[in-house]
Order: structure tokens, then C-alpha cells, then sequence
């Protein structure tokens, strides 16, 4: 009973021993730096980033109401979101014959494209920042010491940028025309019973944009993050090194033609 109890008891304590290794090991320091903490801060922007559009849905529709005493008023609500296949989305359109009661119609533009590479990218950016700070913290050691991973991390990293850049123009275009879409006004304007004398349509209520609108602004801050981070980034790349052994070895050789010179 004691051999077993033992080790039990040393079974328990070793995944208890490499959780505490694991957090001796990190150098939570490294967040003070601004390396570090503006790693932080692209790993939190990112998840709203994807978060708030990926999230996203609305509902637009209008009212209906036939000249025709047989029928009621209608309203139509329509529900879209993320990832914005706005012609996908159905609804019925009533009718004012006394033969016919609806007929299927759907909203109108695809805009799954700018959408799909915004939230992409903040899921990227998520996975690349998180690796990046386990990198930080847990081996910076390794990082500091090969040259090779604060390269990787600076082309990395002005990538980012880049993407980041087009990603929000992108969605940013996107949403106008997905607004401009759903807009209650284009409903009722793409139904045909509202063009004759047959019915009276009414717009609905205009869909809230809100968190949509502050998903580009998210977009937009994850830009100058990462273009804010290039400079930190390169200042750990060998480039840096290089430039200031170059301007350091320009100053020496000035100072020594200087002193000749003064010999002379």
C-alpha cells in the first residue's frame, strides 16, 4: 500500500513540477519591453478584430400593405450576417393577387470575400502573436542569441502590416456596400409589388452597424500596431547591428584622418 501510495503521490507531483518549470522558466519582464508588450496587445486586438465581424448579424425589412381588402399587411423581416452571401439570403415577398400568396426573393451581393480575409487574417495574427510571445518569454534565449528568428519575425511582421492595410481598406469598401445593400429603401425598391398600385410598402427599421463599423476600426488599429512593431522588430535583427558597427567604424575613421590631419 505505501509503494503505491508513493507513487501515486510522485505521479501527482511531477506534472505539478513541469507546470512550475514551465513558469520559472518564463520571463514575464519581457512584457515591460516594448516588444513584448505590443505582442500583447496584437494578440488582443486580433481576437476582437475577428471576433467583431465574424459575430456579426442583422436584420433589415419593410412593410407591405395591399390596396386589396382581402389582404393584410405584411411585414417582412430579414435576417443576414457573417460571412455577408447577402444573395443567398431569402425572403418572401407577399403578393396582392387573390391567385398567388408569395413569392421567394433574395437580397442582392456577395461581399464573403473581404469579409472572410479580414477574419482570416485576425485568426493568423492570433495563432503567429501567441507563438511569438511563447517565444518571448519562454526562449528568449534562443531568440536573442540566433539571428535567424528575429529575421523570420521582422519579414513576418512587416507582412502583417501590409495585410493588415489592404484587409481594413478592404472591409471597410466591404461594409459600405453590404449597408447599402440592406438598406430597408433597396428592399423595397428590388420588390416588384411595390412599384405598381397594387400595394403601399413601407421601409423598416435600418439595421444596426454598430459592431460591423467597429470591426474596420479594429482592422485599422491592428495596421499601425504592427507598423509600430516593425521598428522594435528590427532593432533585434543583425541589420540594426550592422548599421551601427558601419556608422560607429565611419566616426573612428573621421576621428583618425582628424588626427593626422592635426599632426600634419
Amino acid at each position: 500500500m505505501s509503494s503505491t501510495e508513493s507513487s501515486g503521490r510522485t505521479a501527482d507531483k511531477s506534472p505539478r513540477q513541469q507546470v512550475d518549470r514551465l513558469l520559472v522558466g518564463l520571463r514575464w519582464r519581457r512584457l515591460e519591453e516594448p516588444l513584448g508588450f505590443i505582442k500583447v496587445l496584437q494578440w488582443l486586438f486580433a481576437i476582437f478584430a475577428f471576433g467583431s465581424c465574424g459575430s456579426y448579424s442583422g436584420e433589415t425589412g419593410a412593410m407591405v400593405r395591399c390596396n386589396n381588402e382581402a389582404k393584410d399587411v405584411s411585414s417582412i423581416i430579414v435576417l443576414f450576417g457573417y460571412p455577408f452571401r447577402l444573395h443567398r439570403v431569402q425572403y418572401e415577398m407577399p403578393l396582392c393577387d387573390d391567385d398567388s400568396t408569395s413569392k421567394t426573393m433574395h437580397l442582392m451581393g456577395d461581399f464573403s470575400a473581404p469579409a472572410e480575409f479580414f477574419v482570416t487574417l485576425g485568426i493568423f495574427s492570433f495563432f503567429y502573436t501567441m507563438a511569438a510571445l511563447v517565444l518571448y518569454l519562454r526562449f528568449h534565449k534562443l531568440y536573442t542569441e540566433n539571428k535567424r528568428f528575429p529575421l523570420v519575425d521582422f519579414c513576418v511582421t512587416v507582412s502583417f502590416t501590409f495585410f493588415w492595410l489592404v484587409a481594413a481598406a478592404a472591409w471597410g469598401k466591404g461594409l459600405t456596400d453590404v449597408k447599402g445593400a440592406t438598406r430597408p429603401s433597396s428592399l423595397t425598391a428590388a420588390m416588384s409589388v411595390c412599384h405598381g398600385e397594387e400595394a403601399v410598402c413601407s421601409p423598416g427599421a435600418t439595421p444596426s452597424m454598430g459592431l460591423a463599423n467597429i470591426s474596420v476600426l479594429f482592422g485599422f488599429i491592428n495596421f499601425f500596431l504592427w507598423a509600430g512593431n516593425c521598428w522594435f522588430v528590427f532593432k533585434e535583427t543583425p541589420w540594426h547591428g550592422q548599421g551601427q558597427d558601419q556608422g560607429q567604424g565611419s566616426s573612428q575613421e573621421s576621428a583618425a584622418e582628424q588626427g593626422a590631419v592635426e599632426k600634419q
